[in-house]
């Protein structure tokens, strides 16, 4: 059961007696203690706090975790994986000792551009999954290599000149999917012993995981990098949030329902913080794929995890990918880790039991949890358009809401108005991975073709799976071909319209969108929508199920009540409804259970790493150190490390700062972090363009992350940023002691030049959304010193302290404007020598002292 006296002495009791009431997610957590208590990084109390969890959840005690595994990024943003087994089994195999393994990373590398293990100099291998970001499959790939040669042979580069280093070449998948459908082991086995599998990972939508019973959640870069050096994560025990479902789903009812659903509940009770765990015998009714499409929403209804225990559809599905064990049962079932829903006896205590009733909806227009009743679609937009600017509103005039604009596209006459559909996608690792949303938006295809409907040419459609997998089973079941038809074929793998990567509209449509100042609406499978992420020109961004989206294009706007009005007429004139081409429950179950086999899942991941031959063909150096090029706009050697000492330094206080932004509640990292295209009129550009560069070279943020000089001037560079300052939207900010206006890196600048340190006022949720390591690097290169805001999104916060950036909170009732803070007011922050997670800590503003 455990590697130690302590532990054989003890769990039998705990068993017995007490962790047969503890939540399954908890028992993970205890199981990790006692194995790994050492006296030293893991302390006895340690597990006696787990497990007096019933007592302990409300009393703000932090406990360690050891996780099995750990999931990191490479600098595309794409996570790579770090896997603690099988570095000790290949340690021991080659002769040495497992538990002295030492990885490092060399200081001439940036942490998140690349990622070498030297594990006393024996094989490990780390992988790397690069995604392929643009339009239609072959010539994406084409332009992916054309544009980012020189990043893609940097890594390759690193994968010659280190024995533990691998790489998923671009074109593989999500690696959240790959985590799901081919990494995941569910019980891990070490030197005769079983353990769960287990592990924390730097993208937000590592909970994605959760689904098959393996318990996982993101983390800041740094934090992550701190468990591969072995150190635990040091975490605050969290209640457990029990969420019951029974029933069945009817009909019309996706898993993409449920989980908007439960992201707006849950956003509505609160659960920052908390795990949620999944019980009832509805779990029993859904996917392993289903299961992990709530799992995967998680960082948006702001839980740490969403866990569903191992049950027998667990099983079910590690047979179907090819990865059973029944060893790994018999181990589940005797520690108590195994679960039925169908027995109550086995419901643990929680700390509350929460239910709702789900309906088939989309979430939006601005933020995943406004979560929206397709029924009541069309009511709620045009309530938006008229509603004050806000999470909920556009603030259009009412004169101007049914203008509608005519343009011409391929000839053609068309017309726009408000609520005009111009981008459709069935992209992201939410929904890709789920056969049942998948087969369905395939037959709804079918079915609509059959009907003689179809998309208007002018919309930007596009299919980007999370494997090849996807493909795989969407061509052998016939469908793949009525996708097409509608315009969805695949382009990529990858995130792609989900992280703002769709790439331009058409000239016209564009042209008529601004003529109108309309608010034109994308349509995706996605699980983020915030304001200026998926497009900059779609201000309404909605969130839905696949057959959704194929429904919403094919009606060319998200102002129609499908339950009243024909998604289309057909040449002969006749009224198509939605109801007519939706494909049952059974229609579907019956296509997943002859196409989705073991083989599809074998072939596919047998050939991962060989199958690009365009990555096979680059010719790279061997070379142990790598040659910076100074010409380059790609890859640059960081800054991160200038300056740094041997010795630790005491923090200094923070004097005389300036205020670069006054934001509100919700910034996002979208709204932080260099994401998306590069604006032709934007402090990045300026720079490319002076190192003679054209506007069709200057490529995404997100491929040129190995660049500080180009992500330091696309950070708060979203045109949707709302700076109180200017009491509107744009990515600009008052430097304070002239008065002008000006982009936020250059204001920064200037401030940095004249030796000023910089903060950021803020409200609620600062930094939710993706956990992005530059939404915190970006602020620092600023000369940003702290955040002052009422709360954060945990991930950020945690990249902040990283990073060195103080993130300050107001005292409970306390904010900007209860204390009379213009953001116009130089602030000091005083330091004491010995900083403590939640200190109390003085303010000094102007003449004012505030605590």
């Amino acid at each position: 059961v455990g590697f130690y006296k302590y532990v054989f002495c003890t769990i039998p009791y705990c068993l017995t007696f007490n962790a047969e009431r503890l939540p399954f997610s908890i028992r993970v957590l205890l199981e990790s203690a006692v194995r790994n208590c050492d006296e030293f990084l893991v302390k006895k109390e340690d597990v006696e706090r787990i497990l007096n969890w019933k007592q302990t959840q409300t009393q703000t005690v932090e406990v360690p975790f050891k996780p099995a595994r750990v999931i990191l990024q490479d600098f595309t943003g794409v996570p790579a994986v770090v896997d603690f087994a099988a570095m000790r089994d290949a340690v021991k195999q080659l002769g040495g000792d497992p538990e002295k393994i030492n990885p490092v990373c060399p200081a001439d590398l940036v942490i998140d551009h690349s990622i070498q293990v030297d594990f006393n100099r024996n094989i490990h291998e780390t992988y790397f999954f690069m995604y392929s970001r643009s339009d239609s499959l072959q010539k994406n790939q084409e332009l992916e290599f054309e544009r980012n040669k020189e990043r893609f042979e940097f890594l390759k580069w690193g994968s010659k000149a280190f024995q533990n280093m691998r790489i998923i070449p671009p074109g593989s998948g999500i690696v959240h999917q790959v985590n799901l459908e081919y990494l995941a082991r569910v019980v891990f086995q070490q030197d005769g012993y079983y353990y769960p599998d287990s592990l924390v990972g730097t993208d937000s939508h590592t909970t994605m995981i959760d689904g098959l019973g393996v318990l996982g959640w993101g983390v800041g870069g740094i934090e992550a990098e701190a468990v591969m050096l072995g150190q635990p994560i040091s975490m605050v025990l969290p209640e457990v949030i029990g969420y019951k479902l029974q029933g069945t789903p009817n009909k019309y009812i996706t898993s993409t329902d449920i989980v908007l659903t439960v992201t707006k509940h849950l956003r509505q009770v609160g659960v920052v913080g908390k795990f949620v765990e999944f019980f009832g015998p509805g779990v029993a009714q859904l996917s392993i794929a289903d299961r992990a499409t709530i799992a995967n929403m998680c960082p948006e209804y702001g839980a740490t995890a969403a866990f569903f225990p191992v049950d027998h559809v667990s099983v079910q599905y590690l047979q179907q990918t090819g990865r059973l064990s029944l060893i790994s049962n018999h181990y589940l079932t005797a520690v108590g880790m195994f679960r039925d829903y169908s027995n109550e006896v086995q419901d643990p205590d929680f700390t509350k039991v929460l239910h709702s009733t789900v309906v088939p909806c989309c979430s939006g227009p601005k933020r995943p949890q406004d979560r929206v009743a397709v029924s009541e679609m069309k009511q709620d937009f045009e309530a938006c358009l008229a509603a004050k600017q806000g999470f909920k509103g556009f603030q259009v005039p009412l004169e101007c809401q049914d203008v509608s604009i005519p343009f011409q596209y391929n000839g053609v006459d068309y017309s726009l108005s408000h609520g005009s559909v111009v981008i459709a996608a069935i992209t992201s690792c939410t929904n890709t991975s789920n056969p049942s949303v998948m087969l369905g938006a395939g037959l709804l295809a079918k079915k609509a073709i059959q009907c003689g409907l179809s998309v208007k040419p002018y919309i930007k459609t596009s299919l980007s799976p999370g494997s090849g997998v996807v493909t795989y089973y969407l061509r052998e079941s016939g469908v793949m071909q009525y996708l097409a038809e509608l315009g969805f074929e695949v382009v990529g793998y990858g995130c792609m319209t989900c992280i703002g990567n769709s790439g331009p509209l058409p000239e016209p449509v564009v042209e008529a969108i601004t003529q109108g100042d309309l608010v034109v609406a994308g349509v995706l499978s996605g699980n983020r929508n915030f304001e200026g992420r998926v497009h900059p020109n779609t201000r309404a961004n909605y969130l839905a199920s696949p057959p959704l989206v194929i429904a919403y294009a094919i009606a060319g706007t998200v102002r129609i009540d499908f339950e009243k009005e024909p998604i289309a007429v057909n040449a002969e004139g006749k009224e198509i409804f939605l109801r007519d081409i939706w494909p049952t429950r059974e229609e579907i179950q019956a296509v997943e259970r002859q196409f989705v086999i073991p083989a599809m899942f074998k072939e596919v991941y047998e050939k991962v790493e060989v199958i690009n031959e365009r990555w096979n063909s680059l010719s790279v150096s061997s070379d142990k150190l790598y040659s910076w090029d100074p010409k380059s706009t790609y890859i640059k050697s960081p800054p991160f490390f200038e300056g740094l000492t041997k010795k630790l330094q005491q923090p200094k206080s923070i004097v005389d700062a300036y205020v670069l932004l006054n934001l509100g509640d919700s910034v996002t990292t979208d709204h932080i972090s260099p994401a998306g295209n590069i604006a032709r009129n934007s402090p990045a550009a300026r720079y490319l363009t002076s190192r003679g560069l054209t506007p069709r070279e200057f490529n995404s943020y997100g491929s040129r992350r190995g660049n500080d000089a180009v992500m330091a001037r696309g950070t708060f560079a979203n045109i949707r940023l709302f700076n109180k300052f200017l009491n509107k939207q744009a990515p600009h900010t008052i430097y304070l002691p002239t008065g002008d206006m000006l982009d936020v890196f250059d204001a920064a600048e200037k401030y940095q030049q004249e030796g000023h340190p910089l903060l950021v006022l803020a409200g609620k949720e600062y930094g939710s959304g993706s956990s992005r390591d530059w939404a915190a690097k970006g602020p620092f290169l600023l000369g940003i010193k702290a955040v002052l805001a009422e709360s954060y999104e945990r991930i950020h916060r945690s990249n902040l302290v990283g990073m060195g950036v103080i993130p300050l909170e107001y005292l409970p009732g306390e904010t900007a404007d209860s204390l009379g803070l213009t953001g116009r007011e130089r602030y000091t922050v005083v330091i004491p020598p010995q900083l403590t997670p939640r200190m109390v800590v003085d303010i000094k503003v102007g003449l004012d002292m505030l605590t």
